[in-house]
């Protein structure tokens, strides 16, 4: 497994991270378990937010209080305030949850425009502060619009950009990722299996592979997972003729018009599950599991019934998706499936 160095933060740590989203769905015990064995096996970048619920805290407990030197790993965690006083409130929560006098990337989450100095909102102030303070080492934002994406690397003002990125990215991607190399600023690539869509780790893995300057961060729940990924370490995935060929096959099959999953589109007016219910058919046929055809998901996708095309969602979907449509169309693969008349 190579090394790679985020931009120009210095940064330089095993092209191999671990995201710590999916560890607030399991226990204190088992979380601490799985990050453990994730720094034995090699991995030293680890990103959580305030808003994963107790993943910070999960974090904290495991390589908090003398459990290793604090310059052993990277911890990026990323604050969703929209006011001076939330933000702070926000850094002195994560830095007392990770057990941690400092943050090595403090990241804006989810990013609807690029805060600059002196535009008024006093946010990159805030970030300028807690750096001067010791409280944080670099400053960085994660966006799902390629728009903002784009501000914020060619800002100069962010050293870092976390982005959804996969072997499913288009050219516009691919050239945020040249971009990102050209002005210095650490990728951070989240999303990496595309919330579920990519089956195959190796492949996801090669791809990220040809990018320097890139690291990606898994969500790992499950030891299984996390040996997978630990098992590259040594065997590191190449793009090999065989790789090239199984992906052009993926996003032939994946291209157009599909739901990424990134939420941006929540709340619904009608209380659908926009961010679920929506690729519902690519779940169902990509990834099959009972699962999905319970009660609980049956009702779900019940309340597509209830959408009443207001168009709340369409202005806030970064990929333009025709979202009542899309949805109608899930309902009726689904039930299809229900049916028995079509298999997964």
């Amino acid at each position: 497994m190579k090394t790679v160095t985020l931009g120009k933060t210095g940064i330089t740590v095993v092209q191999n991270g671990f995201g710590a989203l999916p560890i607030q769905r399991i226990t204190q015990e088992e979380a601490v378990a799985l990050l453990r064995r994730a720094y034995a096996g090699g991995m030293r970048f680890f990103d959580t937010a305030r808003a994963y619920s107790d993943s910070e805290i999960k974090l904290g407990a495991a390589f908090g209080d003398g459990f290793l030197d604090r310059g052993q790993i990277i911890i990026a965690t990323k604050t969703a305030a929209k006011t001076p006083d939330g933000f702070r409130r926000d850094l002195e929560t994560s830095l007392n949850n990770l057990r941690t006098d400092y943050i090595d990337i403090y990241q804006f989450h989810m990013m609807g425009e690029c805060w600059r100095p002196g535009d008024g909102s006093g946010m990159y102030e805030c970030m300028q502060k807690a750096r001067e303070e010791g409280l944080i080492r670099h400053i960085g934002g994660t966006a799902h619009k390629i728009g903002v994406a784009r501000e914020i690397v060619e800002s100069g003002l962010y050293e870092t950009l976390q982005y959804p990125i996969s072997y499913l990215a288009d050219d516009r991607e691919i050239e945020l990722m040249r971009s990102c190399r050209d002005h210095g600023v650490g990728l951070i690539c989240m999303k990496g299996m595309a919330g579920g869509l990519i089956r195959s780790a190796r492949a996801a893995m090669a791809f990220i592979g040809q990018f320097d300057g890139a690291v990606p961060i898994w969500g790992i729940q499950r030891e299984s997972e996390l040996e997978e990924w630990l098992s590259f370490m040594e065997e590191t995935p190449v793009m090999d003729a065989e790789t090239e060929a199984f992906i052009r096959r993926e996003q032939e099959e994946l291209k157009g018009d599909f739901c990424r999953g990134c939420g941006y589109c929540m709340p619904c007016t009608a209380g659908i599950q926009i961010n679920q219910c929506n690729r519902m058919s690519l779940m169902l046929r990509r990834a099959p599991s009972k699962g999905w055809l319970d009660e609980h998901w049956q009702q779900e996708m019940a309340r597509i019934d209830d959408c009443i095309s207001c168009g709340a969602c369409l202005p806030k979907c970064p990929y333009g998706l025709d979202i009542p449509t899309l949805l109608r169309k899930n309902l009726e693969d689904y039930r299809e499936v229900l049916a028995g008349r079509r298999s997964v």
